[in-house]
């Protein structure tokens, strides 16, 4: 286990950091998909620097039908334009299914075809294997793309999710095509455990944060790829941009917009959509604040603690 000490000897001063913002997939008050917001948040995304994640579980992607998620990959390309995406690819099963590596290539192939990076979800199949057939599954998911990233959630985001031994964990940093994984345990002694495990083993390999509550894990090493990152990453990108130069406003930054995720991620945490769609509609950029009609809502109360941290915001807007 990593101590205190140890920690903080980590700590990388003006490192590159590579973001990845989940884009939120956003709903009109009658139900449907505002496809326009949805482009300018894309767009908004890719303008500040980071690359846009589709499809993931900030786009619900565990509740909107392939129809929808074949239209979020084709306009992302088409916004892209050859820059940098990655999309989740996600296959749907019941506890006890056998792992579905046929509904998982697809699934990457489409998002390959549309010219993103696959983001592994798991899945029931997946994650009720033993260690030794986990491995052997991603190796098999290895076959069917160039490059890949990881993913290993907790169940407080979803029940399927499983947080990785170190002998999977491992497995993955054996995988060329792996190029990454997001860590969502919403724990600092985890992450920084998969970082001094990368470091020993691959230098290169992305420990891409999902750490919403701890959003400052880039000061260690991680990289990141946030549901938080959704609803400001203008900001983010700006909070990126001063560690990189040694701006000490970097902290500043860090402070409010972590308070903002203690608000939005807070039990039960899929609610943190409702929370976006509430702040994104205060900052202008959609017109409705609500979310997918099977979704988790927030009281209407959010609002107006939203909005203190927008203003708490505005000094760097």
């Amino acid at each position: 286990m990593e101590t205190i000490t140890g920690a903080l000897q980590r700590i990388r001063p003006q490192r590159r950091i590579t973001g990845m913002s989940a884009v939120l997939l956003p709903f009109t008050d009658n139900g449907a998909v505002d496809w326009v917001g949805f482009e300018l948040h894309v767009s908004r995304t890719l303008d500040a620097g980071l690359q846009p994640a589709v499809n993931m579980d900030t786009g619900y992607i565990n509740l909107i039908d392939e129809g929808t998620r074949l239209e979020v990959l084709r306009r992302t390309k088409a916004l892209a334009s050859g820059r940098t995406f990655v999309a989740g690819a996600f296959v749907g099963d019941v506890p006890g299914s056998r792992f579905n590596s046929a509904a998982y290539a697809a699934a990457m192939q489409q998002i390959q075809d549309a010219g993103g990076t696959p983001v592994i979800f798991q899945s029931f199949g997946l994650t009720q294997q033993s260690d030794e057939s986990i491995v052997e599954s991603y190796g098999q998911l290895a076959t069917y793309a160039d490059r890949f990233i990881g993913f290993e959630l907790g169940q407080m985001f979803a029940p399927f999710g499983q947080i990785y031994s170190e002998t999977v964990y491992r497995g993955l940093l054996g995988i060329p095509q792996c190029i990454g994984a997001k860590h969502s345990s919403l724990e600092r002694a985890a992450e920084w455990q998969r970082l001094r495990w990368r470091d020993e083993v691959r230098p290169d390999f992305l420990v891409l944060t999902g750490n919403d509550l701890a959003i400052d894990m880039v000061m260690y090493g991680s990289d990141y790829l946030l549901g938080l990152s959704s609803f400001a990453p203008d900001l983010f990108a700006l909070r990126d941009r001063f560690w990189r130069e040694g701006n000490a406003e970097f902290y500043q930054l860090n402070d409010v917009l972590q308070y903002l995720g203690f608000l939005a991620f807070r039990t039960p945490v899929p609610a943190y959509k409702h929370a976006a769609a509430m702040f994104l509609q205060l900052r202008g950029w959609i017109q409705s604040s609500a979310p997918h009609p099977a979704g988790t809502r927030r009281p209407d109360s959010d609002r107006e603690l939203l909005a203190e941290v927008l203003a708490k915001l505005e000094r760097w807007i």
